[in-house]
């Protein structure tokens, strides 16, 4: 399955699909990787590790819809078959999520259906919770809602901060998130 990865900034989990996808048999390929900032640095690491990237910067656009347009044709020309966001800093209109539904996923850094949205990290301390974790989900209108794939947990730690339980979560993302691909595109790909 050609597949495209939507990033915004460093692209640590884009570069853990990108490994992955080199392992022979892997039912994904990373044909392209796509930012909307012309700062991010996953750009850089995606063409040293020999992938095509193309940047449309968000901000360039009057509106969503026409941003969404722009990517959407972008994904086309490349022959896209499954879109996976990878820290992706930009909410998708509905109608782009529809289009691509089904073959969208995404990766959140948290236990969902708990703590969607933002800053999932420091809400997960401030609530006393003792477990947090990520989760890769389709991508559908309604953020953070989607059909879950897979998900990995971590214990909450006693003298935790955003910081230090960040780092263990990121490190579960590296490891589910090509599983969850590697899930995803199989899947589809059993489906003609």
């Amino acid at each position: 399955m050609r597949t495209a990865i939507l990033i915004s900034g460093r692209g640590s989990n884009m570069a853990s699909l990108i490994e992955a996808a080199r392992t022979p048999g892997y039912p994904a390929t990373i044909a392209l990787v796509l930012a909307n900032r012309a700062d991010a640095a996953g750009l850089k690491k995606a063409r040293a590790a020999g992938v095509e990237t193309a940047l449309i910067e968000s901000r360039q656009f009057v509106s969503r819809e026409d941003f969404d347009a722009a990517l959407d044709r972008r994904l086309r020309e490349s022959r896209i078959d499954l879109v996976c966001l990878a820290g992706f800093m930009r909410i998708l209109g509905a109608d782009f999520v529809r289009r691509w539904g089904g073959r969208m996923i995404n990766i959140h850094p948290s236990l969902l259906p708990d703590l969607r949205g933002l800053d999932t990290h420091r809400r997960a301390l401030a609530e006393g919770r003792r477990e947090h974790g990520c989760t890769v989900h389709f991508v559908t209108p309604e953020l953070d809602a989607g059909e879950i794939v897979a998900q990995a947990r971590v214990a909450v730690l006693p003298g935790d901060d955003a910081e230090t339980l960040a780092t263990r979560v990121l490190a579960e993302e590296h490891k589910l998130y090509p599983a969850a691909l590697a899930t995803v595109a199989a899947a589809l790909a059993s489906q003609g």
